[in-house]
């Protein structure tokens, strides 16, 4: 069974396409929440991640794993792929 991945961004961030681009390179299905300008959404995320505002924020079996730089770090160390199984 897949990893279950949500992704908060907005439409044109940068960080938030380049997390969603390795997803999808990883060829990994996720739900995304385009929050744009959408301030209760914003706050539910901030609740959610226990503080952070800044998009992307990203969560993987419900556990937060922080933005663009994180996931693209955890990829890097080699950890990114045995959380998405």
């Amino acid at each position: 069974m897949a990893a279950t991945v949500e992704i908060y961004t907005w439409s044109t961030c940068p960080f938030c396409i380049r997390a969603k681009a390795l997803l999808k390179k990883k060829g990994v299905d996720f739900t995304e929440y385009v929050i744009d300008g959408d301030e209760a959404a914003r706050e539910q995320m901030t609740e959610r991640s226990n503080g952070p505002r800044s998009l992307p924020q990203i969560f993987i079996n419900d556990q937060h794993i922080g933005g663009c730089d994180d996931i693209y770090a955890l990829d890097r160390q080699g950890k990114l792929d045995p959380l998405l199984v």
